[in-house]
């Protein structure tokens, strides 16, 4: 077990830590920025809670711990780009951030609208703030409340789909997967034969096979075309107990975030406040078959972070450490 004495450290990868976000030749970016990585104690080596998915020309926040602007600014993103907000619960260091974020892109003159998806309750929370400080946003803020009970499809993107992940913590909580849609396959031209008609190229761009009259093979797809990349995935699992349950919908993912507040030294506190352990969150990791995990929400408490990292890889090897300011490609 690692100690929790002696000198502090930031949270680090090895060699083999996760490939930095590259745009993958002819596909849209699919990036995640870690803004955040600490739990609720206030510490000067990590954030509260927060992450930026860049997802095509779009800017989705995934919790917005406080701070989470200054965070933003830091990595040189620009908060006006936001266009979907997603928090998890309302316990402070996954929210707290939000109003100021809120008044700032106001403040900036901002006028498109902003969508944001959280517990019921953030809407009046949001509603108080900003009437008995008298603040009027100049934009349209759409609040939709997420069922904690059930997974529910909430977006359907053009690039991607987002649903509920149901969690288990203290208070009602929710976590989000984000899965691409499957594209088309690419269209060979150079092993097109002259003679094929114009009319029948988005046919075979679908995949689809090209009959005659009596439903004899004109012009194969499989001839013409080449698979497209495979569809990306990513799961953030926020504060949560340990939940085989969740394993059906993570199954396959390509990358998981899923807190690892504690150690196993501590697992009795880990169950006592529903959170997780490092053993624990690569279990679901291992059990749901994803490519890759991350794991984040350090609790205050522990001053070094390696012990996180080797006790999950003894369970899941492809585990990573959440690291402040670092962009993973999913």
């Amino acid at each position: 077990m690692m100690s929790t004495t002696g000198a502090e450290a930031l949270p680090t990868n090895e060699q083999t830590n996760p490939p930095a976000a590259q745009q993958r030749a002819g596909l849209p970016p699919f990036d995640v920025t870690i803004l955040g990585a600490g739990s609720a104690t206030p510490t000067l080596r990590l954030h509260p809670t927060a992450q930026l998915l860049t997802i095509g020309a779009d800017y989705m926040l995934v919790d917005c711990g406080e701070g989470t602007q200054f965070r933003l600014l830091e990595q040189r993103i620009r908060p006006g780009r936001l266009r979907y907000i997603f928090i998890s619960h309302l316990h402070g260091d996954h929210y707290f951030g939000l109003p100021p974020l809120l008044s700032t892109l106001n403040l900036g003159g901002r006028t498109e609208d902003l969508y944001l998806f959280g517990p019921r309750g953030l809407d009046e929370v949001l509603t108080t703030m900003f009437r008995v400080s008298n603040s009027r946003l100049g934009y349209n803020l759409h609040f939709q409340p997420v069922d904690p009970d059930q997974a529910t499809q909430l977006i359907d993107h053009p690039l991607v789909t987002v649903e509920s992940i149901p969690l288990q913590h203290r208070i009602d909580c929710t976590g989000y997967l984000f899965r691409e849609k499957p594209r088309k396959p690419h269209l060979l031209r150079d092993r097109l034969p002259d003679e094929v008609p114009v009319a029948y190229l988005k046919q075979l761009k679908d995949g689809q096979d090209v009959l005659d009259d009596d439903g004899n093979v004109l012009y194969a797809a499989a001839d013409v075309t080449e698979p497209a990349a495979p569809a990306r995935s990513y799961a953030f699992c926020s504060d949560t107990r340990y939940v085989p349950e969740l394993v059906p919908q993570l199954q396959g993912v390509d990358l998981l975030y899923h807190e690892a507040t504690f150690m196993d030294d501590n697992a009795q506190r880990a169950a006592e406040v529903y959170h997780s352990t490092a053993a624990q969150a690569a279990t679901i990791a291992r059990d749901a078959q994803v490519g890759r995990l991350l794991i984040g929400h350090f609790s205050s408490r522990y001053k070094q972070f390696d012990g996180f990292l080797d006790e999950a890889r003894q369970v899941f090897p492809e585990t990573y450490l959440a690291v402040e300011g670092e962009t993973i490609a999913v």
